[in-house]
């Protein structure tokens, strides 16, 4: 788990690391966290934001969408939101709203 944290602190993202190591990012961020290393709030490229949209509005969960644009589930539910993206309750999927027509801005 050197390499986890080592990548980790090199800039890697819990997300991309859950993905190389085949593991939850839950489980990178208790290796993390055991070892003593301070988990980076997660960041959202704000220039993605219709990219993000369109890919939560097609179906993808969260975690879906933070995997395709490199950030967390709840950076990104945060900016989602914070562009008047409707927030899905847990467990449903889909809508036929396109980005262009939820995202203001």
């Amino acid at each position: 788990m050197n390499v986890l944290v080592a990548q980790y602190r090199e800039g890697a993202t819990l997300v991309e690391l859950a993905s190389v190591f085949g593991v939850n990012r839950r489980t990178v961020a208790t290796h993390l966290t055991r070892r003593e290393v301070t988990i980076r709030r997660g960041q959202f490229d704000p220039s993605r934001i219709h990219e993000a949209a369109d890919l939560y509005l097609s179906g993808l969960t969260l975690v879906e969408v933070g995997m395709k644009v490199g950030s967390g589930p709840q950076a990104v539910r945060r900016a989602l939101a914070s562009h008047g993206v409707a927030i899905r309750p847990g467990g449903r999927r889909g809508s036929g709203i396109t980005a262009t027509a939820a995202v203001s801005g």
